[in-house]
């Protein structure tokens, strides 16, 4: 202690005469002089905007920003639920509720999940590490929910370790016959959230070593491109064909994803024109492990208003009842799910806040000289230190303590299962969303 107390004295002195000549200039230079006008630069131009510049005038090349954006576009804080006391009573016993929830209630197969919540897509190669996608696994399955692949394929390690496994029929080309068999879900990606839809990209030889490489079924120096379409798919018609295709030789859950947009309705009348099991919105708060900011933070629908949208499509159509819908994109709390499945989301995807709790205390293993995506991504420095099974109950952990506190929120709700939450418990206090949303507003006595 005494050491300690030495060394911040020493340090203090020799920082005292740089911080006195520092402060000396801001207070005495004109402004075109002054060092204060590095903070006034980052307040007009913000922090991030000015490392985008310096990153792009150093490559002139695209950027690549893990994570997503980080504009929160959803006001989900302007939305609540309404608890009853007296002229209904709370739930009696938090014994009496169901958290299950099935997807693809149609088919021979369905998904029983535990709660209403599932793994989102997200890559083993493209994006993640094999570690880590076993440790998704893993923890999944002690939760009682599904596991996605993302835009790559199914390998045992996963396979193995998994309850469900949802597969993504990917732009990638990387699913085949062989992998669609081993899936309990398999879901058509058109696009993604962080990437403002369908857009092109590679992920280049020098970062597959020879495991992923076998997997993705790659020569060696071989690129792996990702297609800005669905090879096949050239119209709607081609898309039905697809959906019979597969629903003809699988027993399991079909689904479609695409980005959520502005142009949602169109989007749905093709994909409701098929025989699909399920359809997934993300919204453009999705993340993603690599994607150029421009697509993150301009392109797409936030998730809140994709969801609104593609519901009040859905009952307006008479439809709702025949497709399960998942919501994807920045849903991070307990809150956001119960919000979106009060919306109408049967179930809600979840991704990056997965991989935050799945590192958990491991997160201490590259700080504070690398972030702990390190620990996480293919690319990462640290994959290879990534503890699995603490990392799978740290993950199972907190997605039982979300379904916990989901329960309580349903008996202040009085309800017994996810089902009966509808728009009738919510309350906004913004009008316009009230409005489109169709939920009470707030200044307003509805009853």
């Amino acid at each position: 202690m005494e050491v300690l107390l030495i060394l911040k004295k020493i340090m203090l002195k020799l920082m005292n005469p740089v911080i006195d000549e520092y402060v000396y200039e801001m207070f005495s230079q004109e402004y075109a002089k002054n060092p204060y006008i590095g903070i006034t630069s980052v307040q007009k131009l913000g922090a991030k905007n000015i490392i985008d510049a310096q990153l792009r005038a150093q490559t002139g090349k695209a950027l690549s920003l893990p994570y997503g954006s980080n504009i929160n576009f959803s006001p989900w804080e302007k939305v609540l639920l309404s608890p009853k006391q007296l002229f209904e009573l709370p739930t009696k016993s938090l014994t009496e509720i169901n958290t299950e929830v099935i997807i693809g209630k149609k088919t021979k197969k369905p998904i029983t999940l535990e709660m209403p919540i599932m793994i989102t897509g997200m890559s083993y190669g493209g994006s993640l590490s094999l570690r880590m996608k076993v440790a998704l696994a893993k923890g999944s399955k002690r939760a009682g929910i599904s596991t996605n692949t993302g835009e790559s394929t199914i390998v045992k390690e996963v396979k193995e370790n998994s309850l469900y496994v949802v597969g993504q029929l990917n732009r990638a080309n990387l699913m085949k016959e062989e992998d669609l068999k081993q899936l309990d879900a398999i879901e058509i990606q058109m696009g993604q959230g962080a990437w403002g839809g369908g857009v092109e990209s590679i992920t280049y030889a020098k970062d597959i070593d020879e495991r992923l490489r076998k997997d993705w079924r790659l020569k060696e120096g071989e690129d792996k491109p990702f297609y800005a379409r669905m090879k096949g798919i050239e119209s709607k018609e081609d898309l039905i064909k697809l959906v019979k295709k597969l629903k003809k030789q699988h027993d399991v859950p079909i689904g479609i994803k695409i980005a959520g947009s502005n142009y949602i309705e169109k989007e749905l009348d093709v994909i409701t024109s098929t025989e699909c099991d399920y359809i997934v919105i993300d919204g453009c708060e999705g993340g993603t492990a690599v994607a150029p900011p421009t697509l993150e933070d301009n392109l797409g629908l936030p998730t809140l208003y994709a969801l609104i949208r593609a519901v009040n499509y859905l009952e307006k159509k008479g439809l709702k009842d025949q497709f399960d819908l998942i919501i994807a994109g920045g849903l991070t709390t307990p809150g956001h799910f119960l919000k979106a499945i009060a919306l109408g989301a049967d179930a809600v995807y979840i991704g990056s806040i997965a991989l935050f709790a799945a590192v958990h205390n491991q997160a201490a293993k590259t700080l504070p000289n690398l972030p702990p995506t390190q620990l996480a991504l293919n690319t990462g420095v640290y994959k290879d230190k990534l503890n699995i099974n603490l990392s799978a109950k740290s993950l199972s952990n907190f997605l039982k303590s979300c379904n916990e506190e989901m329960k309580l929120a349903l008996q202040a709700l009085g309800k017994k299962n996810f089902k009966e939450l509808s728009r009738d418990d919510l309350v906004s206090l913004d009008k316009e969303i009230s409005n489109y949303a169709k939920i009470n507003y707030a200044l307003k006595n509805n009853f």
